[in-house]
């Protein structure tokens, strides 16, 4: 045997085996929060992409450069037909879907719709419906009149305009940055209820991720009820991260993302 067709066998085998190391690249919807949009995700998605990885990070109906479509018609149900006609178009199977904060509604409203084509739900510090609750359902008591109130005097009953950028507690290089792209949030999405037609999750793996430096008090409902729903398909985890991670520490996210 010539030496030439040696080193190719060894190089074949060396490639084989560098292939089954390597774990197989995964696809990421990855669906932003209040406020956000599609940018929200751009160092945790870069990195993804990184690693081999398909990550599609849509903005939903009337917020980032989306904001154009604002309208007080826009509810819940926009939201979940955002993403779902995202996994439609892009013929999308096998998906990690993944929701932070006010993401938690679209998220599992796509599940629900379309459970056959999600491999695994994860929930970033985000809110956990039950179905026919709206947002103000499973927000803390006082935060719905509070506003309520806000939207009526600042937002013309349409948008809950963007909070101070000191309530995200992010660091200073990234924090002019992040305050550039909030927009005004539709208000038609916190007091339209989720309809669905089996539980959260809809059957499908689900890893709820607590964060918890600083622990946001509006999520603290959520986190008690995905803490009681650990099961064979339900895992809960916390993780020492501000609320905002993917932009404040995007490579925690990214690890945390890989290893699903």
């Amino acid at each position: 045997m010539e030496r030439r067709t040696i080193f190719a066998g060894a190089a074949m085998l060396a490639a084989a085996a560098t292939a089954q190391a390597q774990p197989a690249p995964k696809t990421f919807v990855l669906v932003h929060g209040a406020w956000g949009g599609g940018w929200i995700w751009k160092f945790t998605a870069d990195g993804l992409r990184a690693k081999g990885h398909r990550v599609i990070t849509p903005t939903q109906t009337g917020l980032g450069e989306r904001r154009h479509l604002l309208a007080r018609t826009i509810t819940i149900d926009t939201f979940v037909d955002d993403i779902a006609g995202v996994l439609e178009a892009e013929e999308l199977r096998d998906v990690i879907l993944v929701g932070h904060s006010f993401g938690g509604f679209a998220v599992t409203g796509v599940a629900d719709r379309m459970p056959e084509r999600i491999r695994h739900l994860v929930y970033l510090d985000a809110l956990l419906p039950e179905n026919g609750e709206t947002a103000f359902s499973v927000l803390p008591p006082g935060i719905e009149a509070a506003r309520r109130q806000t939207v009526n005097e600042q937002g013309g009953g349409v948008a809950l305009p963007v909070p101070p950028l000191a309530a995200f507690p992010l660091p200073d290089d990234v924090r002019a940055w992040f305050g550039r792209r909030l927009t005004p949030h539709p208000f038609g999405t916190y007091d339209t209820p989720l309809r669905l037609r089996a539980p959260p999750g809809a059957g499908r793996p689900v890893t709820y991720v607590s964060y918890t430096n600083p622990a946001l008090a509006s999520i603290e409902p959520s986190r008690v009820r995905a803490r009681g729903k650990q099961g064979p398909n339900w895992r809960f985890m916390e993780m020492d991260v501000p609320h905002d991670a993917q932009a404040a520490v995007p490579e925690r996210i990214i690890a945390l993302l890989d290893g699903i």
